[in-house]
């Protein structure tokens, strides 16, 4: 149980109301919060310079330019914003720390003021009419501050009449920095990483392959059946991209097992490849196409060496919105894999299809003690989509869970599905250098769980993003609830799912699943 009598240092809230409430301004309450940069062992193998270059304003106002050029969205959104404050409150940064600059208008206007005064003729000979300023040293460190204060969650594109994205300057705003060799160190140390073991962490086939192999233990243990996880296996017909947090860590782990037992039941055949064992992208965070689609390319390499069927991705926020708004142009087509499946597929959309088909048996009491509810992931709610109805995204993860559970209550409306609040710790800013940054900016979402708490007594919060996943176990107990109350769905499904031939405590026999509306 959530434990809200105890105050901690982030964790007293009034009412509901707060979310909103926009804070007391701070100029510059944020301006020596900074990530760590990158090495050059970092930044070279991505392809960019190891450090500052000397000519570095001369090459990013030319790369400003060649994406300006490139990217017709982005030279809109320089040009159209009209000041008119819709998007103000709506950076749960700027609601946690009160810094002007993180609110998205004014993260964009600084890299807009700069555009102006290279690129448009108001800019060039009468600045200090547009608000246009040169590009100094000091606006390039501005930038790498508060460009790595945006999580790109989108939440403010939302509300803008004109529908600029930010997340979308923010991600050349990074490039540019990228390019001139102003790199960040966890971004890019991990895309380095992936490149030269398959995955973010590092782990190479051997070990790899250990983990699962105790995995497989662990199930066997639980249910008596022999529950496999497959590691490159040709011919097998599905292949799974999971994020590599599914591997070694709490709740990830549960989430992954949740996944073994939904393939084992639907009786399907599926492999883990250990060329490709992260379906993380961060090429997307540093707005990086070469990178993206040069971690994509692993996926496609990796289904077609092993002769899969089908691609299946687990749950990772911004790996799904890569892998559905982007994989077919980064490294398509797909036209080798079965035609009658989306692709890729979600394991959400993979075990909603076996609930209705009612090849899943689940008894919906083994999560009798959890009362939960659901966070939105950012890049799922705001850059993807699920199943074959509009808002998939938002209902097929609630289906799935009270399918599972008895017990289920959504946040208050504003903050959940398109207009939910990232978790303070997306887009790149999953470092330990920045857990000022993300605790204060996920106090918007923490405190709408306080509220729910309140009202109907939840104790957990399921999510299907490892990113958030990872965030909330590290700031919760900041607001007064534990480590474990996030939760995987698919953690769920695993307590809920009964295999054939599996000893249970109870005699009763469980039922087949049915979804019930709430």
């Amino acid at each position: 149980m959530a434990p809200l009598d105890k105050k901690e240092e982030y964790g007293a809230f009034d009412s509901v109301d707060e979310i909103f409430k926009i804070p007391a301004l701070e100029c510059g309450a944020m301006a020596d919060t900074n990530t760590f940069a990158a090495a050059p062992e970092h930044n070279e193998p991505l392809g960019f310079p190891g450090e500052l270059i000397d000519n570095w304003q001369e090459v990013a106002i030319a790369k400003m330019g060649e994406l300006a050029e490139k990217n017709r969205a982005f030279q809109v959104y320089l040009d159209a914003c009209v000041k008119c404050g819709a998007c103000t409150d709506k950076c749960h940064y700027f609601l946690g720390t009160g810094d002007p600059k993180n609110m998205p208008v004014a993260r964009q206007d600084l890299l807009r003021s700069v555009y102006r005064r290279y690129y448009t003729f108001a800019g060039k000979y009468f600045p200090w009419l547009v608000g246009a300023r040169d590009l100094t040293k000091e606006v390039l460190d501005e930038w790498y501050t508060y460009y790595h204060q945006c999580s790109q969650c989108r939440r403010c594109s939302v509300a803008c009449p004109y529908g600029i994205d930010t997340a979308e300057i923010s991600m050349a705003a990074r490039e540019i920095l990228d390019t001139v060799g102003v790199g960040q160190k966890y971004c890019n140390e991990i895309i380095a990483k992936l490149k030269k073991t398959g995955n973010n962490l590092g782990l190479n086939p051997k070990a790899l392959r250990a983990t699962l192999e105790d995995l497989e233990e662990e199930l066997e243990d639980e249910t008596g059946i022999p529950v496999k996880l497959p590691l490159d296996v040709k011919g097998a017909d599905i292949l799974l991209i999971t994020p590599s947090a599914d591997f070694f860590a709490e709740p990830h782990i549960d989430g992954l097992l949740g996944y073994a037992k939904v393939f084992h039941a639907a009786g399907v055949s599926w492999t883990i490849s250990s060329y490709a064992s992260e379906a993380a992208n961060f090429g997307m965070f540093i707005g990086s196409y070469e990178n993206m689609r040069e971690v994509s390319w692993r996926i496609r390499q990796a289904a077609k060496d092993l002769g899969v069927k089908r691609i299946v991705f687990g749950e990772c926020g911004h790996a799904w919105r890569v892998g559905y708004s982007f994989l077919n142009t980064l490294a398509g087509p797909f036209d080798f894999l079965d035609q009658n499946y989306p692709i890729p597929q979600h394991i959400m959309e993979f075990t909603s299809d076996a609930i209705d088909d009612g090849i899943l048996k689940i008894d919906k009491s083994k999560n009798d003690e959890f009362i939960m509810t659901y966070h939105d992931s950012c890049n799922v709610a705001r850059g993807s989509s699920m199943g074959r109805k509009e808002g998939g995204q938002f209902d097929l993860p609630r289906k799935v869970l009270k399918a599972v559970c008895n017990h289920f209550y959504d946040m208050e409306q504003d903050t959940i599905r398109e207009n939910t609040f990232c978790c303070g710790g997306g887009g790149g800013l999953l470092t330990d250098d920045l857990m000022d940054l993300r605790i204060k900016g996920a106090k918007p979402r923490m405190t709408a769980l306080q509220q729910v708490t309140t009202d109907h007594g939840v104790n957990k919060m399921a999510a299907i993003c490892a990113i958030c996943k990872t965030q909330f176990s590290k700031v919760m107990p900041k607001y007064g609830y534990g480590m474990d109350d996030i939760m995987s769905v698919h953690q769920l499904v695993a307590n809920a799912v009964i295999l054939d031939g599996q000893e249970t405590e109870e005699d009763d026999a469980p039922e087949t699943a049915a979804t019930e509306e709430k």
